[in-house]
């Protein structure tokens, strides 16, 4: 009878550990940079790159403003790469909604090798208050 109480009693521990696990990871994939799902962005900019150019030699954005980055790959394989905005995208991985949370000027760069051009293929995304 005791085994018995003391099995029952590990299950139900096991399984409150288990749920609390379960919520830690939660609360810990919604940060500030949040999803697609989880973010609404209010704005949308489209950054396009072709053979060792990006389309615009900078970007705006405003600090605190949910804002969605989609990525258009025009000519030759490309990525972008701003590791301050924890943000990386490329042709499996076009587009993410994100919320700047710091004012300054983000180095961007080509983050799939290109060719002679690449260390060359560099912009920037300024984020305003």
């Amino acid at each position: 009878m005791m085994k018995k109480g003391i099995t029952w009693l590990a299950a139900c521990m096991l399984i409150l550990v288990l749920a609390a696990c379960g919520g830690t990871k939660q609360s810990a994939e919604s940060g500030s940079n949040g999803s697609d799902a989880e973010v609404t962005a209010s704005e949308e900019l489209v950054i396009k790159a072709s053979n060792y150019e990006f389309d615009q030699p900078e970007y705006r954005l405003k600090k605190g403003v949910p804002v969605k980055i989609v990525y258009e790959n025009v000519n030759g394989n490309h990525g972008i790469l701003v590791p301050e905005l924890n943000l990386q995208l490329d042709t499996r991985n076009s587009s993410k909604v994100i919320t700047p949370d710091k004012v300054g000027e983000f180095e961007m760069s080509c983050s799939v090798f290109c060719g002679s051009g690449h260390s060359s293929m560099i912009s920037k995304i300024i984020v305003e208050e």
